[in-house]
């Protein structure tokens, strides 16, 4: 345990968050968004959604996983954002540049099964590099091969896909607005965000 405690992130996390504490202002923010607004979208680190969807604290639960895809889980989030907490509309966005455009779900099964630790893109293919060592211990798994990954390779369509997974879910009421959004994150592009 103590060998993960000096790890520079943690400590890092500890640190800011310790500061955060001291200089929380948003305790009397209620648990319900304000806006009555929920995203979904990439968990992508280039990008923030709080600052492309012009967000303040409070105002909406942000959703996030590889790709933005409307998952068991997402959805099953967004069901308990809307349930508990009141949010009405719903919006997936999905960005271009997105990684999950370029694997597929049998590529990951492959690459899992060979390997656990961190594949490279190589001439763009995923592959795994040969290992000299490695601080893992365990081997890889044929597991990788039964899981649904989400992988896509046409923008728009993901984005219409996962709409119609949300809004056909059984427990997701019919007065739910739910849009699709592309986030456009090269600079060639003529609108950043556009709503189908």
């Amino acid at each position: 345990m103590s060998d993960k405690a000096d790890n520079q992130n943690i400590t890092s996390i500890i640190e800011a968050n310790t500061h955060y504490h001291k200089t929380f202002k948003q305790s009397e923010l209620g648990t319900q968004p304000t806006r009555g607004l929920s995203i979904l979208t990439c968990m992508d680190c280039r990008m923030d959604p709080y600052k492309f969807a012009g967000l303040q604290d409070g105002e909406a639960h942000i959703i996030r996983n590889a790709g933005g895809r409307a998952t068991e889980d997402a959805i099953r989030s967004l069901i308990v954002s809307h349930k508990f907490l009141g949010t009405t509309d719903w919006c997936v966005i999905h960005h271009t540049g997105c990684g999950m455009t370029t694997v597929t779900d049998e590529t990951i099964g492959q690459l899992l099964e060979q390997d656990l630790e961190t594949a490279v893109l190589d001439g763009g293919t995923w592959v795994n590099p040969e290992r000299v060592s490695s601080d893992n211990k365990k081997r890889g798994s044929d597991v990788g091969k039964t899981i649904k990954w989400y992988t896509f390779t046409d923008l728009e369509q993901s984005v219409l896909t996962d709409i119609k997974l949300i809004k056909d879910h059984p427990l997701v009421p019919s007065h739910i607005n739910i849009y699709g959004c592309l986030l456009y994150t090269s600079d060639a592009a003529d609108d950043s965000l556009r709503v189908d």
